[in-house]
């Protein structure tokens, strides 16, 4: 095989959770006087750790947003995820399909861990990650695009970087699987392809189902 260890991301690989967390992030924002529409929370926050919306309202408005305020955006979102939340097309057959062929995978995502394991139960795809093969960006304390987050989850499940695939629909997971070492494919779903590529993808996805001929 080809790679010892494939790294999913969660949000929007596995699970479709983009469109509705961005649509509530954007209904948020608004709702506070910081005028957001989807698009605008897909190009600023999608594949980002929480801190970065934050981040972009200290310096785009020079204000700060209220105590609270993860909290409450948490509480809405998985309100909506249990009314909406599907796993991405193909995703349970996918990671039913490593398990039967031996094949060592984990997740690592930049959402803090009650948000990964939230969505994963909605979906019903808990069942197919081991507790140990579950790392967030809390962690290592900083999220994608830095590195940190992909090497721990290779350092920890003893994968050598070099051999490891990433499965990443953002351009800051595709940048931080880069800056790893490692084999990035970007899953373009939500993501302009051009910058997916344009970040170092080593291809492009458009179902999982290729997963598992990249692995042969």
């Amino acid at each position: 095989m080809r790679y010892d260890l494939v790294i999913f991301d969660n949000d929007g690989v596995l699970v479709d959770s983009e469109p509705i967390s961005n649509r509530v992030l954007a209904e948020y924002l608004t709702e506070l006087g910081y005028p957001t529409t989807i698009e605008d929370s897909y190009r600023d926050f999608m594949g980002c750790a929480a801190h970065t919306v934050h981040d972009v309202v200290a310096e785009r408005y020079g204000a700060k947003l209220p105590e609270g305020f993860d909290e409450l955006f948490h509480a809405r979102v998985f309100a909506a995820f249990g009314r909406e939340l599907a796993p991405v097309r193909g995703a349970e057959e996918l990671l039913k399909a490593l398990q039967r062929d031996g094949v060592p995978y984990c997740l690592a995502s930049s959402a803090h861990h009650s948000w990964i394991r939230t969505a994963l139960d909605l979906t019903g795809l808990r069942a197919h990650h081991a507790e140990e093969r579950i790392f967030s960006a809390q962690d290592v304390g900083v999220g994608k695009p830095a590195p940190d987050l992909f090497l721990h989850a290779a350092r920890t499940l003893g994968a050598d970087p070099a051999r490891c695939l990433v499965i990443e629909d953002s351009r800051n997971g595709v940048l931080a699987a880069r800056a790893a070492g490692m084999d990035v494919y970007g899953y373009a779903a939500l993501t302009d392809p051009a910058k997916l590529t344009g970040a170092g993808a080593t291809g492009l996805l458009t179902g999982l189902d290729q997963v598992l001929e990249l692995l042969v």
